[in-house]
């Protein structure tokens, strides 16, 4: 990528909209200022006026005028103080993750899964794992659709998504407007259980009730216009027609109740994705893939966030009905409880069964903008150049992007089609964690993000590891027990395509005689079925299938005894492994 100074951005933005911040929290403070000055005005208006009505009248209208207009002028300001509050968040934030200040964050470790092909074994999850340095969605289905694209193991047009993370990387104003705006609207219902009610929503209302509530408003304008000149002189009648009114409405009463029940729910949730789809319909993007999504919310005769607005305000209408002064006068008069749920029904028959395709388009931005703000952050990173023809993957000055830069050793490594590694080494010497980098590689590639390396040859390749495993109570199942479990999931998936495997130490439940035969089978069965992979073991005598297996290579992390310390220079190296630690551990913190 270009070289972007991501941190100079912050802290130019964090200046500026603090700035503005501080500017409309002063524009509050002097319309708050004004209003009880309009408000003592008034009334003392009113006071001196008492003996001339029209005068005092006169004075009350100007003075609730100016009022209300005070009070909409706050609210108005008092949505951008707060849309800029949460950009100055959003810049904080920013600048404190790059110090390393993220644990606080959310871990998505509800997303880990034992079962999957890695997600438990590369800190996909938890404290301190690439989900929590790198998620900056806004959306709960964001969120999750953030997680499903880390652990989706897709090696199919990785390029179109390089090209859209790259295109958002470019538009870092734009994906802070998205989030800004998303976090200023706090949503509670699931978006999987709005179209779960929609798609499920069978309408209650008849056609007749189209027109029925003009007709019945119209009726009632004359009728009080026949009052006000006297034509009518029986008030009564007026009381006959507002108990008709309601008596109309009553006969819907507990449907209505359910709707506006329903959405009460969700109009937070329409608000909100209103305001996400308006700022998707009016960017302009280059990449194939975002104008693909783009289009999936532009194409209709109106545009998604329009559609969406409709439905917003009919909800917000419905959602007066709680005053008792609405309740009885608006349903007796205009039958508005029956016009609003009328205009919600026919909304859910026209478009419902589309709010499923314009969520999908919003969550897949809020995760976009997520991986195109780690691309931007991360300018000295590298994409992948995918190679169609050649089974090879080959990084230089590859590391993992979670170590400080200050602090990452790099490495050179070269993988080819059926080739597999035998990785030993002392105990801390590096070898998990050079599992863990090479893993984390093939995961960000096939996502399209940028890696941590200086360059990058990428054959597209799908990932399973064994690296982790755990007995369970609740499985009634013992540690080797799941280790056999893990292994032959991996023996009977690579049946079918091709994966890079990563192992480290298996079949760590059995006895080391067991451990060293088992081992050696498990390796060989591999190279039989033309794997492809790497594997850490502690079993120097695993090595010896390289003098048997041409496709077998050995590595190995060294490490040193110097002034009776241990030194580590974490650099991988061809060959075996020689010096070990354990004893010397033991023996340096007393154990022994």
């Amino acid at each position: 990528m270009n070289s972007i100074n991501s941190q100079d951005y912050y802290k130019t933005h964090l200046a500026t909209y603090k700035a503005h911040k501080k500017q409309l929290s002063k524009r509050m403070a002097t319309l708050s200022i004004l209003r009880v000055l309009v408000f003592i005005s008034t009334c003392f208006g009113i006071y001196l006026s008492i003996s001339f009505w029209q005068i005092a009248l006169l004075i009350g209208v100007v003075g609730i005028a100016a009022f209300v207009y005070l009070l909409s002028k706050y609210t108005d300001v008092k949505q951008q103080r707060n849309f800029y509050d949460a950009l100055v968040k959003i810049n904080t934030d920013e600048i404190a993750i790059a110090k390393g200040d993220f644990h606080h964050r959310d871990t998505g470790l509800e997303f880990q899964d034992p079962k999957h092909f890695y997600s438990l074994d590369i800190d996909l999850f938890g404290r301190g794992s690439f989900f929590q340095f790198i998620n900056r969605t806004t959306t709960a289905e964001g969120k999750k659709k953030l997680a499903d694209t880390l652990k989706a193991n897709h090696t199919k047009t990785i390029e179109q998504r390089q090209d859209a993370i790259k295109e958002l990387a470019f538009k870092p104003k734009w994906r802070q407007f998205y989030g800004a705006n998303a976090s200023l609207i706090t949503v509670d219902t699931p978006a999987k259980s709005i179209i779960k009610w929609l798609e499920g929503y069978t309408s209650f209302l008849p056609t007749l009730m189209r027109w029925l509530p003009l007709v019945f408003t119209l009726l009632s304008i004359t009728i009080f216009v026949l009052v006000y000149f006297k034509v009518i002189t029986n008030l009564e009648f007026v009381g006959y027609w507002l108990l008709l009114g309601l008596g109309i409405t009553g006969l819907y009463v507990k449907k209505i109740n359910v709707l506006a029940s329903h959405a009460d729910s969700v109009k937070d949730t329409f608000r909100q994705y209103a305001l996400l789809l308006d700022l998707i319909e009016n960017e302009t993007f280059q990449s194939q893939l975002l104008k693909e999504k783009q289009t999936q919310i532009t194409s209709d005769a109106e545009k998604a966030s329009i559609i969406f607005k409709k439905l917003s305000k009919a909800l917000d209408a419905l959602d007066n009905r709680n005053n008792i002064f609405g309740a009885i006068f608006g349903n007796g008069i205009f039958l508005t409880d029956i016009k609003h749920s009328y205009r919600i029904e026919q909304w859910i028959a026209a478009y419902g069964h589309k709010v499923a395709d314009w969520f999908e388009v919003v969550s897949f931005f809020d995760t976009y903008s997520t991986l195109g703000n780690y691309a931007y952050n991360h300018p000295e990173f590298v994409f992948p150049a995918i190679l169609k023809d050649q089974n090879i993957i080959n990084m230089k000055g590859l590391a993992h992007p979670l170590i400080n830069k200050t602090k990452r050793v790099n490495s050179d490594v070269v993988i080819r089609n059926q080739e597999f590694f035998i990785v030993t080494g002392a105990n801390m010497a590096g070898k998990s964690t050079f599992l863990r980098t090479i893993a984390l590689h093939n995961v960000m590639a096939n996502v399209g993000l940028p890696v941590c390396a200086s360059s990058s040859l990428y054959y597209p390749v799908k990932l399973i590891t064994s690296m982790r495993t755990s007995d369970s109570l609740t499985d009634d199942s013992s540690y080797f027990f799941s280790e056999l479990t893990r292994l032959k999931f991996i023996v009977d998936t690579i049946k079918n395509e091709s994966y890079f495997i990563v192992l480290d130490e298996i079949l760590k439940g059995t006895n080391s005689t067991d451990k060293a035969i088992g081992s050696k089978k498990f390796v060989e069965k591999l190279v039989a079925t033309n794997a492809t992979g790497i594997i850490a073991t502690h079993d120097l005598s695993l090595c010896a299938i390289a003098k048997e297996l041409d496709e077998v290579k050995n590595y190995y992390f060294d490490a040193e005894i110097i002034d009776n310390e241990l030194h580590f220079d974490y650099k991988l190296k061809q060959g075996i492994c020689k010096n070990m630690n354990a004893s010397f551990l033991l023996k340096k913190m007393d154990i022994i």
